[in-house]
């Protein structure tokens, strides 16, 4: 969602004139799209401004933040960045820099400024409609800052052309905020409650990327699942769309992968499991978080499922897509998890054995309701539960990719490995493949490698086939 949210940004700062640097230290124009669901991802939002302030005192440097940011932070931040706006306020990015006050490439030109002695002003800049300004409310650097609905501010949000970052790999956000309330989670405070894109928005930019030649497609939400559920009779459900995404697949005859991150246990169905299996565009992997297998957390965590939902969920699964991948989420340490519910999250990795865990170590975050309880399991035993979890992790891992020895499976090359003289890529699964080439035009392209050796996350194979012949080379 950052990497998406950053695409769009850098579409309206690019509009603006400014061009990207790799190098930091010769940027004039320096920002954060933060992440407050973990601790770990502020400290880092603390440790870069604090550098970039430093750079101050020897250039003209404008420096902002945006993204998931909790209230607690954002008065912290306040203090450290120039600007900080939320991601739905994105279109008062060039007013905010053009009156900032400091010397910028945009700083005297990109705007035409019409007011009069009424309560409104227009603002005008290339790329973007006229936006209305009402004088009666708030305003920053002198000029008033439009209030819109949230539900409109993201939907002028989604409307931006992305800068994308690849010409093969693309996001597609169809959902912002969540209504699900999980104790743990920050992101109802940060991005409020949840708003479905509407699908032709969706199928317009999808449509857009295949035929830009795009081979891996993920749809992006909160709850990706409950798409739909906010404008019930005024737009599909997720299923729906699902479909929908199939049937252009498998119209246009274009070959392609799409995903779909992060769905809830509560909404999924056998129904959204069904139409995934009738499409070969639609990608044969689901991440579905568990965040705990003992059904006491579960309650405090207010997931409203329990271990055994989740366990008919992933039977499902396995009947409808017996090749898919299963990915999760867990979290080690919530408030007052005790040694036999940590165990009791082990046997469930046992018994599921996921291709990948993301496991984090709890951290209180401002706002959700369990910051008001006691984060009383000490650091150690989180950083034990983490490694006991990531260990069982691995073993599960290499034993599936293992498996995989000996056969042939489709590969997405999405660039050179760190190994000399190997490029890098992975399954339909998401599962790290790595070949040897130097074949660089493979980078964007799908091939058949057969696997010959794997390890704990990654696996190792010989090329088979090339899908665009073009890309022979002699």
């Amino acid at each position: 969602m950052n990497i998406s949210d950053s695409e769009r940004i850098a579409s309206v700062i690019e509009k603006m004139g400014y061009r990207w640097t790799a190098e930091e230290a010769n940027a004039d124009l320096l920002g954060i799209v933060a992440c407050s669901v973990r601790q770990k991802a502020i400290d880092k939002v603390y440790t870069r401004i604090h550098k970039w302030n430093t750079w101050k005192s020897g250039k003209n440097l404008i420096t902002f933040i945006t993204g998931c940011i909790l209230p607690v932070d954002r008065e912290k931040f306040l203090k450290l960045f120039d600007l900080l706006f939320q991601i739905s306020e994105f279109y008062l990015i060039p007013e905010m820099i053009r009156t900032y006050g400091v010397v910028t490439p945009f700083s005297s030109k990109g705007f035409k400024d019409y007011s009069d002695e009424q309560s409104t002003s227009r603002l005008e800049f290339p790329g973007f409609e006229t936006l209305v300004f009402d004088n009666k409310k708030r305003t920053i650097a002198g000029r008033p800052i439009p209030m819109k609905a949230p539900e409109l501010r993201i939907a002028d949000f989604w409307h931006v052309e992305p800068s994308y970052q690849s010409n093969f790999e693309a996001f597609i956000p169809i959902q912002n905020g969540c209504d699900k309330f999980c104790t743990f989670c920050a992101v109802p405070y940060t991005r409020g409650r949840e708003i479905s894109r509407p699908s032709e928005e969706v199928m317009c930019e999808l449509k857009n990327l295949v035929d830009k030649g795009y081979k891996s497609i993920t749809l992006l939400g909160q709850n990706v699942n409950s798409y739909g559920l906010d404008k019930q009779g005024n737009e599909i459900s997720f299923a729906s769309l699902l479909e929908k995404i199939g049937s252009f697949g498998k119209e246009s005859g274009k070959d392609f992968w799409v995903y779909f991150t992060s769905p809830h246990p509560r909404d999924m169905s056998d129904e959204i499991l069904s139409i995934i299996s009738q499409y070969d565009c639609l990608a044969k992997q689901i991440h579905l978080p568990l965040q705990s297998g003992d059904d006491n957390v579960l309650i405090r965590m207010n997931r409203n499922h329990t271990l055994n939902d989740f366990r008919n969920i992933i039977n499902s699964i396995k009947a409808y897509l017996p090749s898919a991948t299963i990915f999760t989420d867990i979290i080690v340490g919530f408030t007052s998890e005790s040694d036999k519910q940590f165990n009791n999250t082990c046997k469930a990795m046992e018994e599921f054995r996921f291709n990948m865990a993301y496991i984090a170590r709890y951290s209180p975050r401002p706002g959700a309701v369990s910051s008001r309880w006691n984060d009383d399991v000490p650091h150690a035993i989180k950083r034990e539960r983490l490694h006991s979890l990531s260990t069982l992790l691995q073993q599960h891992s290499l034993e599936h990719n293992q498996a995989m020895r000996g056969k042939t499976f489709k590969v997405l090359v999405t660039g050179q490995d760190r190994k000399n003289g190997f490029l890098t890529g992975h399954t339909e699964g998401r599962i790290i493949v790595r070949f040897t080439s130097k074949n660089y035009k493979l980078i964007g392209n799908f091939v058949d490698v057969e696997i010959t050796s794997a390890a704990d996350f990654a696996t190792e194979g010989s090329l088979v086939r090339i899908y665009n012949e073009e890309l022979i080379e002699a």
